[in-house]
This record gives structure tokens, sequence and C-alpha cells, in this order.
């Protein structure tokens, strides 16, 4: 059976082939309703299926979003990739994920191949963006949003939690439990990374301690951020001579680690441990004890970040505090705090 071609709609319905083109692509020019609903009808009668390849070599579009996540194996990005997808969904796109696996070249190697495939455009969770891979966005004049992170290495559309914010209400919580002092689990970079949530939460968390009179000497601790490494450092901690009463992860990865180390060491939590995490992951609901730590609404942080994607005004000049969107925190209080 021959393809049915563009020719055979306008045949069919009576039209131009450049009506047929407004209809399907819904413009550039308006259709008349009546003529509409010809176009639409031959359409289905002849089964015909536009050349969604064509279309994009004709408009240097094509109908995908790119998505460069660090690991979405971790529960934090698989959660934030699916809200993305979804909210793409309501907007006629399709999204192309890859993993950076926090590896500069395969970062930059995602953006030439997502930029090389004419994605509408780009969504970037980047953990440290280098200058290798600010220079690929540069000289593709991509539309990029940032989300989750704000490397400062571009100067564009950023989406993010009040990451600093929530770990000083997760921190000043434990204190309020009346604990001596919070200890904190951090990433693992040797120096802060401007724009990083997990130097955020190490900051709000010093901020929180500050405000109450306590010193944060020798009670930040390095972990890398899954709940497997955070395991073996919460064995560390725990075990050792100067046990913490309490523990704020910076991820609830890292928190999910820290309670497995707990029970195998046999420490009652919230009895002689106190935890919270940061992220609200769904299995955050699920633990024993119940996590409680800090959440934000991903599902409208990643509708805002694909509607600043598409949206035609995106690189339109304005200040830094016009072009980051920050969605507040929220404290979720669940039992390894000791509250329910």
């Amino acid at each position: 059976m021959a393809k049915v071609t563009r020719d055979d709609v306008a045949r069919l319905a009576g039209t131009s082939t450049a009506v047929v083109s407004y209809v399907i692509n819904n413009g550039p020019r308006p259709v008349a309703p009546a003529t509409r609903e010809r176009v639409l009808a031959a359409i289905k009668e002849l089964g015909y299926r536009p050349d969604r390849v064509a279309q994009a070599m004709a408009s240097r579009r094509t109908e995908l979003i790119g998505l460069i996540v660090p690991d979405a194996r971790q529960p934090f990005f698989g959660e934030m990739a699916h809200a993305v997808e979804q909210a793409a969904a309501e907007r006629g796109k399709m999204v192309l994920v890859g993993n950076s696996d926090y590896i500069a070249e395969r970062e930059v190697h995602y953006l030439r191949a997502f930029l090389g495939m004419r994605v509408s455009g780009l969504i970037l969770v980047s953990h440290a963006l280098n200058d290798n891979a600010a220079a690929e966005i540069e000289a593709w004049d991509a539309r990029v949003v940032l989300l989750h992170e704000r490397p400062e290495a571009i100067d564009d559309v950023a989406v993010v939690t009040d990451d600093i914010g929530g770990a000083q209400l997760a921190t000043r919580h434990l204190l309020e439990h009346g604990y001596d002092y919070v200890a904190c689990l951090g990433g693992i970079a040797e120096t802060p990374v401007v724009g990083d949530p997990v130097s955020d939460h190490v900051e709000g968390w010093r901020r929180a301690m500050q405000e109450a009179g306590i010193p944060t000497e020798g009670r930040l601790f390095e972990a890398p951020y899954n709940r497997y490494d955070a395991y073996q450092v919460g064995l560390q901690i725990l075990a050792g001579p100067h046990r913490p009463p309490a523990i704020f992860c910076s991820t609830d990865d890292q928190a999910i680690g820290v309670l497995r180390a707990a029970r195998e060491l046999r420490i009652d939590v919230p009895g002689e441990l106190a935890v919270a995490g940061f992220d609200d992951v769904k299995e955050a609901a699920l633990t024993d004890p119940p996590l409680t730590t800090i959440a934000s609404d991903r599902s409208a942080m990643a509708r805002a970040a694909v509607d600043l994607v598409l949206d035609d005004g995106l690189r339109v000049a304005g200040s830094r505090r016009e072009r980051l969107k920050v969605f507040p925190s929220r404290l979720v209080l669940r039992r390894s705090c000791g509250c329910v």
C-alpha cells in the first residue's frame, strides 16, 4: 500500500497542502473551523501520519526536551525525572534522559548529543557545571533551564528549592527536641560548590547551630549522596566513641543508609538517636522508623521548568533574581526525630 502523503489529504479535503500543514502544526496561520474539520476528517479517513522527522528538519526543532540528571537510580532524581516527563507530556512533548553519573565529560557528551538533535529545550540538573559544558550551551545558543541546582558557570534560568531555609528548619526542629547538638552528613566535596543543594544544606545546618550558640567544629561528616556509601559512613560515626545524639542528613538516601547502620548496631531510633533527611522521596515514609525530612513540590518545580524551557521569552534579559524561581521547603514530621 502506497504511503499516504500530505498531498493526498489536501486533495480529499479540497484544500492546499499549506492549509493541511497549518492544521497539523496548529499554525502559524489560522484555519477556519469548517476547513479544519474537513482536514481532520481526511486525515482520519486516510490514516495519515505526519513525518515528525521531516517537520523537525524544517522547523529546526523537535518535539523533544532533553533532561540530564546525575543519576536516575537515586530516588530523588528518578522521581524528578518522572515529574518532568509528566509535565512535558501535558505540553505535547517527549523527554530524552541522560545520566551524567557526576562526570563532567559525560555531561558534555549528553549536552552535545541532545542539542545536536535539535531538542526544543534542555533541562539540566548539574552538580558542578564546568567551562566546557557552559561553552557548549553558549555555542548552540540553547534554551536551558537549570533544575534543582544552580551552578554559576552559566547565567540561565533556574528552578530550585529553598535549600538553606529547609536545612535550617530540620536542624532547628531537632534542637527543639532538646538534643545537645546535631551532627550533619554533608557531601564529599573538599570545597563548597556554589549553587549545589548539598552545600546549601550544610550552610543551613551551620546557621541553625550558630543561632542556637552551638559549635559546629568536628560535627560535619563527609559522605557520598547514596545510601550504600552513607551506610558505611554511618557505621563509623555511630560505632565511634562520640556518637552524636542527632544527625541531619543532606539527602534522604544518606538518611536511609544511616538508619540501616543504626539498626545493625542495635541503636534505637529515635530513643537513642534522632535522624532527619532532605528531599522527601516516597520511600522516606516507609523506612523503619519513618523518616522526618524536608519536602518541596517536585511536580510544581518540574512543571515550572518545562514551561520555562518552552517559553519563547526564556532568553529575554533580566536580573538574576528574576531568573531564579525558588520553591519553599516544608518540614515533614515522622517518627525518626521522635515526634510521631
